[in-house]
C-alpha cells in the first residue's frame, strides 16, 4: 500500500446512508478508492475503514450478526484508521435501551440511552425527539480529527437515543440537548461521531478531510 490513502472501505451491511458517505470521500479525498462493501477482504485491504449506519439498533445488529460485521469491524480496529458514524458508533457500545434493549458489539465501554419523552430546555421548554437539526459540537481533547475545525462548530444529528457520557473517558466531544451526551469518541486508531459529517457542511468534510490524512 504505497499511498496511506489510496483506499476507503465504507462497510455495507444495508443499514448506512453510503452515497453521501462515498460522494463526501470522494470530494475530500480525490484519487483515493472508495469501496462500499460488505466483503471482508476488501475492508482487510483498505488503508482505512468507515463504519456507517442509520435507522433501529436492533435491525443494525442483526445485519451485523448475520454478516458477521462484528469481526471485520473488530479486525480493522486492530491495524487501521477507522471512523464510526451515528448508529455505527452506539453499535461499538456495550447496549442499547432501544427496541425493548439491544446488546451490541461490546467494543467499547458504556451504554446507548434514550432521551426521553419530557426532554426539556434550560428555560423548561419541551424539545422533540427525536433531535434532528444542526447543535453545537464542543470538543473535550485534541485530537487530529478536530484539526481545522472550530470549537463548538456546528454539526447535523438525526438521533433519539445517544451515548452516555458519563464518566466515559473516550469522549472527545460533547453536544447538550437538554444534557450533555457523548458527540464523539476516540480510542487509539477509532473515532466515532453521533452526527452525520457527511450531511454536516464545511466542518464536516473537514473531519472527513482530517480522517483521509490520519494516521491513527
Amino acid at each position: 500500500m504505497s499511498d496511506f490513502r489510496s483506499h476507503i472501505a465504507v462497510i455495507d451491511y444495508g443499514m448506512g446512508n453510503l452515497h453521501s458517505v462515498g460522494k463526501a470521500l470522494e470530494a475530500v479525498c480525490p484519487g483515493a478508492k472508495i469501496s462500499i462493501t460488505s466483503d471482508p477482504a476488501l475492508v482487510e485491504d483498505a488503508d482505512r475503514v468507515v463504519f456507517p449506519g442509520v435507522g433501529a439498533i436492533r435491525d443494525c445488529m442483526g445485519e451485523i450478526q448475520r454478516l458477521n460485521i462484528g469481526d471485520v469491524v473488530s479486525n480493522a480496529l486492530k491495524k487501521k484508521p477507522v471512523l464510526a458514524i451515528c448508529v455505527g458508533m452506539q453499535a461499538l457500545m456495550e447496549h442499547s435501551e432501544e427496541n425493548g434493549g439491544v446488546d451490541c458489539l461490546g467494543l467499547l465501554p458504556g451504554r446507548v440511552k434514550f432521551f426521553g419523552d419530557h426532554l426539556q430546555d434550560s428555560q423548561g421548554g419541551k424539545l422533540k425527539v427525536p433531535h434532528m437539526g444542526w447543535n453545537n459540537v464542543h470538543q473535550t481533547l485534541d485530537h487530529p480529527l478536530w484539526q481545522g475545525i472550530e470549537q463548538d462548530s456546528r454539526f447535523y444529528f438525526v438521533h433519539s437515543y445517544f451515548v452516555d457520557g458519563h464518566n466515559n473517558p473516550n469522549v472527545s466531544g460533547t453536544c447538550d440537548y437538554g444534557a450533555d451526551f457523548a458527540a464523539a469518541l476516540s480510542h487509539k486508531n477509532l473515532f466515532a461521531v453521533q452526527f452525520h459529517p457527511e450531511k454536516s457542511a464545511d466542518a464536516g468534510l473537514q473531519l472527513l478531510r482530517n480522517f483521509c490524512n490520519w494516521m491513527g
